[in-house]
């Protein structure tokens, strides 16, 4: 499985990419607003992170028309070749999607609830569709059972183009964890989650011990 991670914050995007572990990131307008960013300087800033990124950025589009989300797809491509749209799962997203990808142009679909609307997207030609875990959570319904469901029936299907399902929405590192276990493609997650994926109590138990050790030798 690919992590992406989920911030506008470059800092937290070089720091994810010096581990090696990074293969992509989501961002949206609402992300950069939360680190100070303006909306007139959205689109340099995508830009800033695809030159530290070495592999996809989803960029959102605002727009809830058809032909206003191909503008906004046509150019948020433009920025950089690691550029994917991101465009919400609805019947106008649907039409852009269609359009855009006959373009080459790739794209997210996100907003993405139920196994129906995933064989949409994947028909439309979204190169990636991502359900959301933590918004079924949001709602007392268990957000990795229909995870699972949509990665088990786009896998039924040849689309004709590569398809790669991205856990959404995750709020844990048992997200992450689950989201693998199912054969998720991508985990799209807050770099705070993404640390979480580093740590665990018995390693943490483990580096004591082996540094306990070293300052005896040491000091033998």
């Amino acid at each position: 499985m690919k992590f992406f991670l989920d911030t506008a914050d470059l800092d937290e995007i070089a720091e994810a990419a010096s581990w090696g572990v990074l293969a992509g990131v989501t961002t949206n307008p609402s992300l950069y607003a939360r680190i100070g960013g303006r909306l007139d300087d959205f689109e340099n800033h995508i830009k800033r992170i695809c030159e530290i990124v070495d592999g996809p950025v989803s960029a959102e589009s605002v727009s809830m028309t058809r032909d206003e989300i191909v503008a906004d797809g046509r150019r948020l491509a433009a920025l950089a070749p690691n550029v994917v749209v991101k465009v919400p799962t609805m019947v106008e997203g649907l039409a852009a999607t269609r359009e855009l990808a006959s373009e080459g142009i790739k794209v997210n679909m996100t907003l993405c609830f139920t196994v129906p609307q995933a064989i949409m997207a994947a028909r439309s030609g979204a190169a990636f569709i991502s359900p959301f875990i933590g918004r079924f959570d949001d709602i007392s319904e268990t957000g990795l059972d229909h995870l699972g469901d949509i990665i088990e029936a786009v896998g039924n299907y040849d689309f004709g183009h590569p398809v790669e399902i991205i856990a959404a929405s995750v709020r844990s590192a048992n997200h992450v964890a689950e989201a693998a276990l199912m054969g998720a493609d991508i985990a799209t997650v807050p770099f705070k989650v993404l640390k979480k994926c580093v740590e665990h109590p018995l390693t943490d138990r483990g580096l004591d011990s082996f540094l306990a050790d070293w300052e005896k030798v040491k000091n033998a």
